[in-house]
Order: C-alpha cells, then sequence, then structure tokens
C-alpha cells in the first residue's frame, strides 16, 4: 500500500491544467492508479485526482462502493478510474451543497454544481465510460474534474459565507476529516 502526500491549496501544481494520457494499460498507470486509490482510501476521500499527489495527467479515482465516512448520507458511488474525462452538463439545474476537499483540510462549502451530468473517458486499459448520472454522483465527479482544470471548490462558490471549518458547521465528521 502506497499512500502518497496530497498537495494543499496554495501549491501551484493544483492551478495548472493537467496533460491528457496518451498510453493506456501500462505499469506506470497501473502504478500511478494504484497509489491514488490507496490515497484516497487512507484519506476517507469521496475521490483524488492524480494532480493532488502532483501527477500532471487527467486521471480522476472516486467512489468506494460503500458509504463515506466524510458523506454519511451520501448515496453510494461506484468507484471509477476515469482518464481524459469530458463533463456535458444535462438541463440547466444547479444544486447548492456542501463539498470538502483532501487538498482543503478541515474546510467545507457550499458550491453550485449541475444536478445532472454525462461524462465520457477511458478506463485503465483504454476502453470508453459512457454515463449519465445526478445528484452526488455527479457533484463528485465534477469535483474531481475540476482538478485536472486547475479548479479547487472554493473557486467555483459565490457565498463565502457559506464556508469554513469542518469541526464547527458539521462536528459529527470532523474525525473522519483528521490529517
Amino acid at each position: 500500500m502506497t499512500v502518497r502526500t496530497i498537495l494543499k491549496m496554495g501549491d501551484p501544481r493544483l492551478l495548472q491544467v493537467a496533460k491528457p494520457v496518451s498510453e493506456f494499460d501500462t505499469d506506470a498507470l497501473h502504478l500511478l492508479l494504484k497509489d491514488l486509490l490507496d490515497t484516497m482510501h487512507a484519506a476517507n476521500g469521496a475521490g483524488l485526482a492524480a494532480p493532488q499527489i502532483g501527477v500532471d495527467l487527467q486521471v480522476v479515482v472516486f467512489g468506494s462502493g460503500q458509504p463515506n465516512p466524510r458523506y454519511p448520507d451520501a448515496p453510494i458511488v461506484p468507484i471509477t478510474v476515469l482518464i481524459n474525462p469530458v463533463i456535458t452538463p444535462i438541463g440547466e439545474q444547479e444544486l447548492l451543497d456542501w463539498e470538502g476537499c483532501l487538498s482543503v483540510p478541515g474546510m467545507r462549502g457550499m458550491v453550485p454544481r449541475w444536478n445532472s451530468v454525462r461524462y465520457t473517458g477511458f478506463d485503465i486499459y483504454g476502453d470508453l465510460i459512457d454515463r449519465t448520472v445526478e445528484g452526488f454522483h455527479a457533484r463528485v465527479v465534477q469535483h474531481e474534474c475540476d482538478h485536472l482544470w486547475g479548479k479547487l471548490y472554493p473557486m467555483r462558490m459565490r457565498d463565502f459565507s457559506q464556508f469554513g471549518f469542518t469541526d464547527v458547521l458539521f462536528p459529527g465528521i470532523a474525525q473522519a476529516e483528521d490529517d
């Protein structure tokens, strides 16, 4: 098990646009995915993007197939590896909800996201992924893919009166976010 250091807000690498993956099913890509998954699970993350561990590639992992202690009331999202993603909003409905981020530890903010999206991309073998999702699943994929485009969730917020420390806003889940 390899748990990598997660970059924190303020690190300029988190603000860069990641490069697309050009070769699939390589030893290096398999190792990266293992590190991403190990790191995400160790941090109780809902997802993790390669740039968050300092790797400049369009690779995200999210979901776990089981309840997440950082989002105990959220529906279960299947474990997904998504490479070179494209996200297309479906409809115009946005929803506001609380988000946290492993790169913005100990904080939560109210973030607008598209309620329903279609995402496409590739798995580790280069096979096409094409899904239409809504709600929490849509929020998670949008959040993780933002990391590939150099955006952190506070950059999406419209009202900073709804931004604060997790242990103040949600004391019942703060322990799941301890570094």
